[in-house]
């Protein structure tokens, strides 16, 4: 294996493993734990919030979990056809997720920071699907792969939430409503920066040399 693989081994490991956490929604009763725990009974017995919030978990966690396929020059060489099939059922999986998303959002807990933190990324993550989706369309390949770079860095905040929570409970805050609401905002910023810096390096690396 090349050294420069290596990065992808935890990047896929996430991805699968939380693609697969909304599993445990139907397995088990998860009222009790984990997010659902700090929702008040009111919102938890509202049938619109709960058809949003599975929706958001069950499509969110399919483009998670077949997303990061996508980014493998090999696998879209050797199979070009998989990979526009794998490409709109991730469109479609993004565009229910983060509608549905952007609903829930307005019943976060933490107040309006929470509420502006999920809301920005639910419309953000939908605009950059959008915009993903119509540049390939127009054929124009390099804006697709920019739009779709920072598109993934936004799903993949369903797993940077999971990383940053637990260690801001237990280390900054100990408290689960102060930390959601820096995590509202740290899910995904960085993860945008991120994906902005690969583009620029990406657009460096395509840059021709000038005499």
């Amino acid at each position: 294996m090349k050294l420069k693989n290596l990065p992808w081994i935890p990047f896929a490991f996430f991805a699968i493993a939380i693609g697969l956490y909304p599993l445990l929604y139907l397995l088990i009763d998860m009222q009790s734990n984990g997010l659902l725990h700090s929702k008040p009974k009111a919102v938890l017995n509202n049938s619109i919030w709960s058809t949003a919030f599975y929706i958001h978990i069950t499509f969110g966690g399919l483009a998670l979990l077949i997303g990061w396929t996508q980014f493998s020059a090999r696998l879209r060489q050797r199979y070009l056809n998989m990979h526009r099939l794998v490409g709109k059922i991730y469109v479609i999986a993004v565009a229910l997720s983060s509608i549905a998303g952007l609903y829930i959002a307005f019943f976060a807990t933490g107040g309006l920071v929470c509420v502006l933190g999920f809301g920005f990324l639910a419309i953000i993550w939908l605009i950059s699907n959008v915009m993903g989706y119509s540049t390939i369309r127009q054929g124009h390949v390099l804006l697709h792969q920019k739009w779709m770079i920072c598109n993934y860095a936004l799903t993949f905040a369903a797993v940077t939430l999971r990383v940053w929570l637990p260690l801001l409970i237990m280390f900054v805050y100990h408290d689960f409503v102060p930390a959601y609401r820096v995590v509202s905002w740290l899910c995904w910023v960085p993860n945008l920066i991120v994906a902005l810096l690969i583009i620029t390096r990406r657009n460096n690396a395509l840059r021709p040399l000038t005499a």
